[in-house]
């Protein structure tokens, strides 16, 4: 099944990017996914192919508009029922990797590009299948460099895309965690050698360390994901001594 991508965006021109190289490319060109964009001026109607106005109560920028938007989007609905819709903002909810492993089993996705000073909240509120996400807290120029990253994500999981099916579980954030260090030949350089127990043969110690670097990585640069980790490993042990006990002991 092609896993289909529409991008509503003001500049088509930027996709697919860098989705039509490397791996990702190769998966385009044999069908394992399409990217369609559809340019969000085609529904304006004055002569200007206006999408955007000034800030009501004032300011900076310009504001896209709902009226326009929301024609865009339904046009995108229509042509993809199933697929989920995703907006482009600084506003939104941080996507996660759990999110996009979802995306990446469905059909699809519809990803709505932002500009300017942003989306007039009508436009929300009107359509609520609408979901808000962000890559970070950062503010980006405009929508499309964010869609291109959540595609890379997306893509990379589908099957026959990355060379082995270890590739997409061995990462970070997969198991609520950052990934270990990588290192691989030569074995020693600039005074540094790879670790012991990566030369040892031995796979579970090897798994051991892996995991132990994974924790200590985690805790270290990332304690709102090890705060996170931590409850959800305490939840999975508490729900499993409830069951060993039974429900009524």
């Amino acid at each position: 099944m092609t896993f289909a991508a529409q991008i509503l965006t003001l500049y088509p021109e930027m996709f697919p990017g860098q989705l039509g190289q490397s791996l990702a490319g190769k998966a385009l060109e044999r069908g394992d996914w399409s990217c369609e964009t559809i340019q969000m001026r085609d529904f304006a109607t004055d002569r200007h192919r206006s999408v955007d106005d000034t800030p009501a109560g004032g300011g900076a920028g310009m504001v896209l508009k709902a009226d326009i938007l929301a024609q865009a989007v339904d046009c995108a609905a229509e042509r993809q029922p199933g697929a989920p819709i995703l907006a482009m903002t600084p506003r939104g909810k941080p996507i996660t990797q759990e999110r996009i492993r979802e995306i990446a089993s469905g059909p699809g996705v519809t990803l709505l590009c932002g500009r300017f000073e942003g989306f007039d909240e009508r436009l929300f509120e009107a359509r609520p299948q609408i979901e808000q996400v962000s890559l970070a807290d950062i503010v980006l120029s405009g929508g499309e460099t964010a869609a291109i990253a959540i595609l890379d994500a997306c893509i990379r999981l589908l099957p026959g895309v990355m060379g082995a099916a270890s590739s997409g579980t061995e990462e970070s954030f997969e198991d609520g965690l950052l990934e270990y260090p990588q290192y691989t030949r030569p074995q020693e350089w600039e005074g540094r050698t790879i670790p012991e127990v990566l030369r040892s043969g031995d796979h579970a110690k090897v798994d051991a360390w892996r995991k132990l670097q994974s924790e200590t990585d985690t805790r270290l640069r990332r304690p709102d994901l090890w705060e996170r980790y931590n409850s959800v490993r305490d939840q999975s042990a508490s729900g499993a001594r409830r069951k060993e006990k039974g429900p009524d002991q």
